[in-house]
């Protein structure tokens, strides 16, 4: 089995969901696998553990499953970007626009600090309109995005051109047809 072949088999397939003619890539199903978890992670620290990496920022709320393992593993700041109104704090604010409409999302002030580098996790990379609004919450708060990390690549949907030049880094890319 290749590295990632174990990640490509415990990625469940949902046909039509949430919508026909949508393939979804559910991500909850490599979480119930601890070994392909745990490669998961180990991927990821092999990847990042030689890169001048300050903090993660973790994308609501798979992303969190898989920055918090790779933040304390790397010994450095987990930093929280959720959903509009869900952050006690005062906040950083960035909204972008959906198929169906607009959402916002948020940081707390206080996590994000000036001339730090940031690498941004979520479980799955589309479209890349939720990364690139972390990408502007981070930069209001004067950090800087060293990349873009994504357990999942959905390359048909042009990730990598909507999130240049920010690096972006995937473990496997599948394709929704």
């Amino acid at each position: 089995m290749n590295k990632d072949e174990i990640l490509d088999k415990a990625i469940r397939r949902v046909p039509d969901f949430p919508k026909p003619g949508i393939l979804f890539f559910d991500v909850t199903s490599i979480l119930t696998n601890p070994q392909a978890f745990k490669h998961t992670i180990d991927r990821m620290v092999e990847i990042y553990s030689t890169k001048k990496v300050d903090a993660i920022a973790a994308v609501e709320s798979r992303g969190f499953l898989f920055g918090a393992p790779l933040a304390e593993r790397l010994g450095i700041p987990l930093v929280l970007i959720r959903k509009k109104g869900k952050l006690p704090g005062d906040v950083y604010r960035a909204s972008y626009s959906l198929e169906y409409g607009e959402a916002t999302i948020e940081a707390h002030k206080t996590d994000i600090e000036s001339g730090k580098n940031y690498l941004v996790i979520d479980d799955l990379i589309a479209t890349g309109g939720t990364l690139n609004a972390s990408k502007n919450l981070i930069e209001q708060g004067g950090g800087k995005v060293l990349e873009f990390f994504g357990v999942i690549g959905i390359p048909e949907l042009n990730y990598k051109e909507a999130l240049a030049p920010t690096p972006v880094t995937t473990l496997i890319d599948l394709s929704e047809k």
